[in-house]
């Protein structure tokens, strides 16, 4: 109850929580589970080879890496900043050619198929900032939904490794359980976090999204 009151969700409208549910769940048409964020390499290399490494990499890109970058942006977008300069922000952080692919397709596949589904018209933007945009109209409090969209990132990245590593489902499901901890603190900070704070500190996970660009067989995008 207490991660519930922090989220705000007791006040938020339960269809709207729904709403922003199908937005992030793997369901939705925004080709998800074809990128990897560079996990592909790292598990290719050895780096990653079981469930303890998994959460490391994981936990060390949700709160010093895109994880937080991405709330930070979100949190902004939701809270009516300018969504177009936002845009290049997020486009700036991007340390890689596909890091900047992957969060511009996954955000132009979200505008579209939000915009399909509401009758709204959605601008394309890099993920986060779409998101976060697409948000403004659900009765949901920031820090719910910059939670909700780090918990749809990890849970992504945990169903590559359990394909690719691979990982027991049970294996995979306890990892992402063991980040909750990371995502809530991760989405209330970002909440109160100005843009010109934003910042990352993951110098092996950019390197391992270049390395992806080179490899000769691969199974995701990015």
């Amino acid at each position: 109850m207490a991660m519930a009151a922090r989220w705000g969700i007791p006040m938020a409208e339960p269809a709207d929580l729904l709403t922003m549910t199908q937005w992030l769940s793997p369901a939705f048409p925004v080709g998800s589970y074809a990128y990897s964020h560079g996990l592909e390499a790292v598990i290719a290399a050895g780096e990653v080879a079981d469930a303890a490494g998994l959460a490391e990499w994981l936990e060390d890109v949700l709160r010093f890496g895109a994880g937080r970058s991405d709330a930070v942006l979100l949190a902004a977008a939701h809270r009516g900043e300018d969504a177009d300069r936002l845009a290049q922000v997020a486009r700036a952080m991007a340390a890689s050619k596909e890091r900047w692919q992957e969060t511009e397709d996954q955000g132009r596949a979200f505008a579209d198929a939000v915009s399909a589904a509401t009758g709204q018209g959605l601008t394309p933007r890099p993920y986060p900032v779409a998101v976060g945009v697409a948000a403004r109209r659900l009765a949901l409090d920031t820090g719910t939904v910059a939670g909700l969209y780090l918990h749809a990132i990890a849970s992504n990245l945990v169903g590559c490794a359990v394909r690719f590593v691979p990982l027991g489902q049970g294996a995979g499901q306890a990892v992402l359980a063991g980040l909750h901890g990371a995502i809530v603190a991760v989405a209330a900070e970002a909440v109160d976090t100005p843009v010109e704070a934003i910042a990352t500190s993951v110098p092996r996970a950019d390197l391992a999204a270049m390395r992806h660009e080179t490899l000769d067989v691969r199974i995701f995008r990015t």
